[in-house]
């Protein structure tokens, strides 16, 4: 058994053996051992038995400090604290020195390497901060480029355009008709918003070219699943109108062409619920539209009253004996506040059919939107597509403008679109001589609805940064024309412009309009066919269109004075040619859905159009959390965004449920599906 004295060497041994392996022993700079440790092995062979060769091991070198030594036997009590002692009076001087020279290394390392790296640090944000301020600079002079290349192409324009002064007709300097005066001068972008947006279309567009193709679907709807509904809303399956009746139905439609329109069609559908026969509806004076156009002014009177006949009864004038009554002392006036809107057929059964009982006689005032798509019989819905499709054609000299219209749109080739003998009868024919080849993409265009004007922007409650004058002009104007809204807009409150735009309540501005056509693909030189062209703003609103489509007309830039001079002070009449021209377009852009004339001409093109007449519909709530974006997003990404949420609408389906049969006629009701 050893003793006490050699309890610590066979420790030490042990111990020292097992971290060989990770600590070095000890030594001087010239690697034999220090002084104190030869003092240490002299006390150690005094007074042991350890063999001579195992004290001269390395691994007996004194590195370890208490610690290891008093942790080798936790029950050995009093022999545990006497070999610690031992320990460290054996190594006492040179462990204290080596543990504090270990950890004096440790800690200048350590703030060594503290030092390294905030130097670094230091240097990575200076080198991140260059790049920064590279990256906005270059970004910055590359828009100012842009912005010099466009006016650069601008004003080539512009001396191309001052070059050639023929056009067509006595048109000796086209321009678009604005509200407001163009100012001359150097063209900047226009102030707002978009300035950024516009700038990276415009370098878009240069550098499509000619070379670069359009999206293939840009000119086309999915023309399977389109084609396979055909018209057929002319057939009937019931018997002929009895002129014996119940009474008469008169009816003095509010709005412009378009309301009238649906107007007409559902005192149709009404006189036919009612057993009644019609007079040939009037149209009311409007101090918005201010035209005292009347039905036979627009529509070909005699032709709708004969393809109506089998369907109901249709009278020019009152009888004798009901023409002097005073209709409004005898209650038989119903204004638009006596009927709900869009009120169902069962309401006029049981509130409207007991006055024509009795006074043979019911007049309607306004009647606009007065009469519900659903529900409604199948054959009384037929019945208002037979109307709007079939019964109602534009007069001799609106057809006659408007073939020519169309003719100088497609270039001169004057061969028929599918939708020309609908729109303009006798007038559709060609005039090309010989065989010559059609071209059909020099002669296809697109038509945009812009429905900006003072009416429109004023109703919607949104602003377009006009700013405290352009509020006040709102006001004033609401308080003329739209004194409900304006009493509501005091009494009650409203949803913010800003809460409306985000909702997509409100119009496309043309700077928005213009950047949703250069987005979809639409190439610089595209032929723009504008209706609408009363912008509220003037000149201004137009900048944007006409810097990055040159080609854009109108029928006040296409027609003649003398051409137009028949429909001037008439906008109803002039609608019908902008009706005409939107159409009968290869492609039709609207930039409101609740507009009439944009539902009316979509409509239409469903139609007849064979699944050839593609319709842009924008969405307007995606579109406004695109365009909220302006400021930081990428033209590469306002491109996919917009593509993608366009191309929903793009689907066909079948007239929702409650929907515009004028707008949707792909049911059963209007259209017969021909597919399998």
């Amino acid at each position: 058994m050893a003793s006490m004295d050699d309890l610590p060497i066979s420790v030490m041994g042990s111990n020292f053996k097992r971290n060989s392996l990770v600590d070095e022993p000890v030594t001087d700079e010239e690697g034999s051992d220090s002084p104190e440790s030869r003092v240490g092995i002299t006390h150690v062979r005094s007074g042991s038995t350890t063999p001579r060769n195992r004290q001269a091991s390395p691994t007996h070198s004194p590195r370890l400090g208490p610690s290891r030594l008093g942790s080798f036997d936790q029950s050995s009590g009093d022999v545990h604290h006497a070999s610690s002692f031992s320990g460290f009076k054996l190594f006492g001087f040179s462990s204290n020195e080596s543990l504090h020279k270990l950890k004096v290394d440790r800690r200048v390392k350590k703030r060594a390497g503290i030092v390294w790296y905030q130097r670094k640090r230091f240097k990575g944000l200076l080198i991140i901060i260059l790049l920064v301020g590279m990256f906005f600079l270059v970004n910055w002079v590359m828009l100012l480029r842009l912005q010099e290349q466009d006016d650069i192409i601008q004003e080539h324009d512009d001396n191309q355009a001052n070059s050639n002064p023929e056009l067509p007709g006595n048109v000796s300097s086209p321009k678009i008709s604005v509200q407001g005066k163009r100012k001359a001068g150097r063209r900047k972008w226009p102030k707002g918003n978009y300035g950024r947006l516009l700038a990276l279309a415009a370098h878009a567009l240069a550098e499509q070219g000619e070379n670069k193709p359009e999206p293939k679907d840009l000119w086309q709807e999915p023309l399977l699943a389109s084609s396979a509904w055909k018209p057929c809303a002319d057939q009937r399956n019931w018997e002929s109108s009895v002129e014996r009746n119940n009474g008469y139905i008169m009816v003095t439609a509010n709005g412009g062409m378009n309301q009238q329109r649906v107007a007409v069609c559902n005192a149709v559908v009404l006189a036919r619920l009612l057993n009644s026969s019609l007079v040939v509806p009037r149209f009311m004076y409007s101090s918005v539209w201010k035209d005292v156009s009347q039905f036979s002014d627009i529509y070909q009177e005699e032709h709708f009253i004969n393809y109506m006949t089998p369907d109901i009864h249709i009278v020019k004038e009152l009888p004798d004996n009901l023409r002097s009554l005073d209709l409004e002392a005898i209650g038989s006036v119903v204004t638009d506040a006596d009927v709900v809107k869009e009120a169902k057929p069962s309401f006029y059964l049981k509130n409207i059919l007991p006055i024509i009982n009795k006074n043979k006689v019911v007049h309607f005032l306004g009647f606009g939107n007065r009469l519900a798509f659903d529900p409604l019989s199948f054959e009384l819905q037929r019945l208002r597509c037979r109307c709007n499709f079939h019964a109602l054609r534009f007069v001799p000299k609106i057809q006659e403008t408007g073939a020519l219209l169309l003719q100088r749109l497609r270039q001169q080739e004057s061969y028929p679109g599918p939708l020309d003998k609908h729109l303009v009868g006798p007038f559709a024919k060609s005039t090309m001589n010989g065989n010559k080849a059609r071209s059909p993409k020099a002669s296809r265009y697109l038509s945009l609805h812009l429905r900006f004007e003072i009416d429109m922007v004023a109703h919607s409650l949104c602003e377009f940064g006009g700013g405290e004058e352009e509020r006040k002009e709102f006001e004033a104007y609401r308080a003329i024309h739209f004194p409900a809204l304006s009493l509501l807009q005091k009494t009650t409150k409203l949803p913010s412009p800003a809460e409306l735009r985000s909702e997509g309540l409100c119009p496309l501005t043309p700077e928005e309009a213009v950047l949703m056509l250069a987005a979809l693909g639409f190439k610089r030189k595209t032929k723009i066919f504008v209706a609408g062209s009363q912008i509220y703003g003037g000149s201004s609103r137009l900048t944007a269109l006409t810097s990055l489509y040159p080609n854009l007309v109108t029928k006040e830039k296409l027609l003649s004075t003398s051409e137009l001079q028949p429909f001037m002070n008439f906008s109803s009449q002039l609608a019908a040619l902008d009706y005409i021209g939107c159409t009968a377009a290869n492609a039709f852009a609207m930039t409101d859905s609740g507009s009439q004339l944009s539902s009316l001409v979509s409509g239409y093109r469903i139609y007849y159009g064979g699944g050839r007449m593609p319709t842009i519909r924008p969405n307007k709530r995606r579109l406004a959390s695109i365009f909220s974006k302006n400021n930081t997003i990428e033209w590469r990404i306002f491109e996919i965004r917009v593509r993608k949420a366009v191309r929903q609408t793009k689907h066909v389906f079948t007239r929702p449920k409650g929907r515009s049969v004028y707008r949707y006629p792909r049911c059963k009701e209007c259209m017969c599906w021909t597919g399998t």
